[in-house]
């Protein structure tokens, strides 16, 4: 904690804003010039009993608004009537504070929580630096963080972005896509917030890239890695890489290159996501070449038709590389071979 406040609590930038406490009655109702009012109450439901809004109700009404600044208010003001609703449901001591385009809901202390929507800001304006061509800060709406004072409540959240049925892995930290993108943790794990902001923050920055999971987690894991090193440092290679090559197989390689092995409930999760730091590791190297490849990745299949183009690579030889293992078509992605549709990530 302590070395998390010593980070975090730097003097303000031209591009700082002072912390605002939003405490207004949530509405029910919003206003924008030209139209009619966007019933808020209306467009939303209860999930575990908590508030989700219905965010292509709420992207119908702000395109119907003409001006472009007026359509920025208008999400602005939707993310924030769908908050002040989650503060209220979730009751307690939960406070909602802005900062420039930081918006965090939780119970934090007021100090805690200035600094943490400090180190949002910066960590965005990092990450862009740092993948430079490829991350963009989103053009609409806030960056938003809701920290969960426990699990129960966590992952009663965010048993929205699962499906009804199966086994998943746990999980200290998530970015959700869906509508209005914001990332979730956990107050218990508050020690770990700042590479759980990283990488989540990471994920934003690349939602406007119709990427597939392993490039998304690849580019999130390495870009946590560099922001917010582990003071543990990384996992012995050797080891690491032992497992790898006694884990995976021709079935399991086609789940990664789908998504779905991030989402298993064993090992499998854990090696996804550090084959996929490896690979997007070496692909960097050449970064301009890179660029171009991550700009036009598209998860259909998983990349590979980019990897040609930019990279001059098959995806299947590279992996067989790391692996160890004679280059085999059968270890390319295989769109085919998938049961369902590909994983965007950001899990």
């Amino acid at each position: 904690m302590f070395k998390l406040l010593k980070s975090l609590i730097q003097p303000t930038t031209k591009d700082s804003a002072a912390v605002d406490l939003i405490a207004v009655t949530a509405h029910t109702h919003l206003e924008a010039p030209g139209v009619t009012h966007f019933d808020v109450a209306a467009a939303m439901r209860l999930e575990n009993s908590l508030p989700v809004m219905d965010w292509a109700a709420a992207e119908r009404w702000v395109e119907s608004v003409a001006d472009a600044d007026a359509q920025a208010r208008a999400w602005a003001d939707c993310e924030l009537a769908w908050l002040s609703h989650l503060r209220d449901a979730l009751g307690g001591s939960y406070q909602l504070r802005r900062q420039g385009s930081a918006l965090l809901l939780s119970s934090l202390e007021p100090n805690v929580a200035a600094a943490t929507l400090a180190f949002v800001i910066r960590t965005v304006q990092r990450i862009v630096r740092v993948l430079d061509g490829v991350a963009e800060s989103p053009a609409w709406g806030h960056d938003i963080l809701i920290v969960f004072d426990d699990q129960e409540s966590y992952y009663r959240y965010v048993a929205q972005a699962y499906p009804e049925a199966g086994e998943f892995a746990a999980s200290s930290g998530m970015y959700i896509h869906a509508g209005c993108g914001h990332f979730v943790t956990v107050k218990d794990d508050l020690q770990t917030i700042e590479p759980v902001i990283a990488h989540e923050l990471t994920h934003a920055c690349l939602g406007h890239l119709p990427i597939p999971a392993w490039l998304n987690e690849g580019l999130a894991v390495n870009t946590e890695n560099r922001l917010c090193p582990s003071p543990h440092g990384m996992p012995d290679a050797r080891r690491q890489h032992a497992r790898h090559l006694a884990f995976w197989g021709e079935a399991e390689i086609q789940q990664f290159w789908s998504g779905k092995s991030f989402l298993r409930n064993d090992e499998g999760n854990e090696l996804s996501y550090d084959l996929a730091r490896i690979l997007v590791s070496h692909f960097a190297a050449d970064w301009e070449r890179f660029r171009g490849f991550a700009r036009a990745a598209n998860l259909a299949d998983a990349g590979a038709a980019a990897a040609h183009e930019h990279l001059g690579m098959d995806l299947g030889e590279a992996v067989c590389a790391v692996l160890e293992r004679e280059a085999d078509v059968a270890w390319a992605p295989r769109a085919e071979m998938w049961n369902s549709e590909p994983e965007r990530g950001a899990f």
